[in-house]
């Protein structure tokens, strides 16, 4: 009786289903939701948004300074004039109006 030397069939299942998980594992670490590409992509959106919180931040500080300079308490009749400028219309006798 001799018997022919050939792979068991679970070894061969085993492999297969160990490979199988190890890809699906790999493949979900670089590019899953929580992967290395997400990651990138998330850290680049969050440089983005700290350059417009900058700019946002800056806008509202000339806001805030406008505002101030337009308050009772303080008159800046230079933003003064220009507000009524631009907003009214309204020139002085001596200037001339070019469209």
């Amino acid at each position: 009786m001799t018997r022919t030397a050939r792979p068991a069939l679970g070894t061969f299942v085993f492999f297969s289903v160990a490979f199988a998980l190890a890809t699906y594992f790999t493949f979900a670490a670089v590019q899953g939701d929580f992967g290395v590409f997400r990651r990138a992509e998330i850290q680049a959106e969050a440089r983005d948004l700290a350059a417009q919180l900058v700019e946002v931040q800056a806008q509202v500080a000339e806001m805030e300074n406008l505002t101030k300079r337009l308050s009772d308490g303080y008159l800046d009749l230079d933003l003064l004039d220009e507000q009524a400028r631009s907003v009214l219309g309204m020139l002085r006798s001596d200037e001339i109006v070019i469209r």
